[in-house]
């Protein structure tokens, strides 16, 4: 089988038919040297052996030991990183809303919202330590600091001579397109981590991206 009919397992189009039917390769046996994926791959040793050096410098592949076959030197066996496991396709997130549409329809929401609240929960006294001390843009800057580091992407911005925290990630999309659970729990997490002191009553969403926009953003009312 050539490399160009392997690799189809990765949502990875970028890297070309060769590379994605090495790291496949390599997902399937779990491990191997360059003559042994160059054999498996239909590609001769040389061409392989760059492919590798490439998928290595990415971080999508390292080294695991070495391996001697007979004689001269032992062959490097090659293995797959944790990061390059985000290329192969997986259903998590069909499963999310698969789970949320079954809870809702069960008349069991409130699983969901239970969930929610304990997962910010367990984060909270963590983050309100690290802006606990913290004022003005100093504190509005540390959490999107802790928010980007939870996987929003949250930035600092100014609008209309107020500050506004921007997340330009949601890392529950996939949820969220069933519920609005992890919405709700979201801004409660942001408004006491930004402080009364700066948002005053209340943060206010002025965009969001369920409804189309490029990003969540927040502003003090």
């Amino acid at each position: 089988m050539g490399a160009g009919s392997r690799g189809r397992e990765l949502d990875a189009p970028g890297l070309g038919d060769s590379r994605r039917a090495i790291l496949s390769e390599l997902k399937r046996s779990g491990r191997g040297t360059i003559p042994e994926l160059a054999a498996r791959v239909g590609l001769n040793v040389e061409t392989v052996r760059e492919h590798v050096k490439h998928l290595t410098s990415q971080g999508l592949v390292r080294r695991e030991g070495t391996r001697s076959s007979g004689p001269g030197r032992p062959e490097v066996v090659h293995t797959l990183t944790p990061d390059s496991q985000t290329l192969f396709r997986r259903r998590e997130g069909e499963l999310l809303r698969g789970l949320a549409r079954h809870l809702k329809a069960t008349g069991h929401e409130d699983v969901l919202r239970d969930f929610f609240d304990r997962l910010v929960e367990q984060r909270r006294a963590e983050a309100m330590a690290r802006v606990r001390h913290l004022t003005g843009r100093k504190r509005l800057e540390e959490a999107a600091r802790i928010l980007s580091e939870q996987g929003f992407m949250a930035v600092v911005e100014e609008s209309g001579g107020r500050p506004r925290l921007r997340l330009c990630h949601c890392p529950f999309r996939d949820l969220v397109a069933e519920t609005t659970i992890p919405c709700r729990a979201e801004i409660g997490f942001v408004h006491e981590l930004v402080g009364r002191e700066l948002v005053g009553p209340g943060l206010t969403r002025v965009s969001y991206i369920p409804s189309g926009d490029a990003s969540c953003s927040y502003e003090a009312q």
